[in-house]
Formats: C-alpha cells, sequence, structure tokens
C-alpha cells in the first residue's frame, strides 16, 4: 500500500491506497502526539510515503520523525517544479512556491484542460489561474479566516469579539457582527473578483479545496469542490516518478 500525506500549517490529510483503491484514509492535526489517527492497523503493510508539505521546517522533521517510527519505508517529500506533463509553472523560482499549489494545479491539470481556477481555503486562500494551454498565469496568497480572525483578536486588542463563521454581509451593529460580517464581506468581494478574472482569463473551471472551500461556496464561489485536489496531484506525480 502507498501513504500520501497532505500537511498544511496546522492540519494534515492522508490516504493509503492498494492498486488505486483507496483503503482508508483521514485527516489529523500536526502538533497532536497522534497526526495519524486510524492509520497505525494499516502500518505494516505500507510500501511507500509520498508528502506534500508546507509546514514549517521544524513541523516537518517531526512529521517525518512520526512517519519513520509508524514505519520502516522512508518518506519522500515532493515539492513544486517548473514543468511537468504539460503544465508549466509562472514561478520562475518555482522552489519558492507552496508544494501544496503546485500539486493543486497539477491534480486540477489532469482532468481540466480547459483551463481553470484554483481556490484553496487553507490556513491562507491561494488562487492560481491555468490557461487551456498548461500555462500556468499566476496567483494570489491571501490571509484565511482562522488567520485574520488572530490577527485581529491579537493585534487589536481592544476589539473583542466571538469569532464566528457567518454569511451575513450586511452593516454589523455590534463590534462582534462587525469583524463576522467584515470577514464575510471581504471574502465575497474576493469571489466576485475570482469570477471576473476566471472569466476575463476564459477560464472553464473553478475548483475549490481547502478547511474553509465549504464556506466560500455558500457565500456564492460556483465551482467544483475537491478537497482531495492536493492529494490527487501528489498521487499522480509520486506514480509518475516511481512507474
Amino acid at each position: 500500500m502507498k501513504l500520501y500525506v497532505d500537511a498544511g500549517n496546522t492540519r494534515l490529510k492522508w490516504c493509503l491506497e492498494e492498486a488505486g483503491t483507496t483503503v482508508a484514509n483521514g485527516a489529523g492535526v500536526l502538533d497532536e502526539e497522534n497526526p495519524f489517527p486510524g492509520l497505525a492497523g494499516y502500518a505494516s503493510g505500507i510500501r511507500g510515503i509520498a508528502v506534500s508539505t508546507v509546514a514549517s521546517e521544524e513541523k516537518r522533521e517531526r512529521l517525518l520523525g512520526y512517519l519513520a517510527v509508524l514505519s520502516k519505508v522512508p518518506a519522500r517529500c515532493y515539492w513544486s517544479e517548473p514543468e511537468r506533463g504539460g503544465l508549466q509553472n509562472a514561478y520562475s523560482d518555482y522552489d519558492r512556491m507552496g508544494a501544496d499549489r503546485w500539486h493543486g494545479m497539477y491534480g486540477a491539470w489532469l482532468d481540466h484542460k480547459q483551463g481553470f481556477v484554483v481556490v484553496d481555503a487553507g490556513s491562507a486562500v491561494t488562487v492560481d489561474f491555468v490557461n487551456q494551454c498548461g500555462r500556468h498565469l499566476g496567483g494570489y496568497i491571501l490571509p484565511g479566516l482562522q488567520m485574520m480572525f488572530r490577527s485581529l483578536k491579537t493585534d487589536a486588542a481592544r476589539i473583542g469579539f466571538d469569532p464566528e463563521q457567518v454569511l451575513e454581509t450586511g452593516p454589523g451593529k455590534s463590534t462582534g457582527e462587525c469583524v463576522n460580517h467584515g470577514l464575510a464581506w471581504l471574502s465575497d468581494a474576493m469571489i466576485a473578483r475570482i469570477r471576473w478574472d476566471a472569466q476575463a482569463f476564459g477560464l472553464a473551471d473553478v475548483l475549490v479545496t481547502g478547511g474553509d472551500a465549504d464556506r466560500l461556496i455558500r457565500l456564492g464561489l460556483t465551482g467544483i469542490h475537491r478537497p482531495d485536489l492536493v492529494l490527487a496531484g501528489l498521487r499522480a506525480i509520486a506514480d509518475e516518478e516511481t512507474s
């Protein structure tokens, strides 16, 4: 069996496959003692481990250390590339692109060669545009919802509020409403710009992934929800490398 891991800054997702069939999958938190709940029972059958991560070096080493205890099979981290299978990275310093962005784009490219937008709503929100020729047109990186909550809590200490994931964008009538509606309002503006850019670039599909994907869809982002998008790209690349 092969283990595929998508590790963000805080949370991770994993999928265990045998001959193209999913045997088990799950999610965990990097800082927990066991970031892979439910995986230990399958450890003896693991024959390969592929990792896509944007975690800090300290967290990455901790993750790899846990995997080394779990299985004697060495884990391999996969990073961004200048080109693969017709998909061309816009970054000249491609190794500075987060691995999750590259793997998400490659996962999308496999099935959406008519051009697409990838929106990954995690700790940060990333938006990437790829045309029908496979050329990455560039993208954006914005703070995610929880990051904005933390920023207001930490850097504006006199603003007291309880964070809520609301969909209301009208003017607030209390500090809590002003903050929570304001963050929904920002997301709504981002969604409008994604729509505009997709139309301007002539891109057919918007693929949405990440922990806050459902929130953006409920706020009006018309797209295809692909929670497995990064893992799909990682899986394809790892399989191509070992075939």
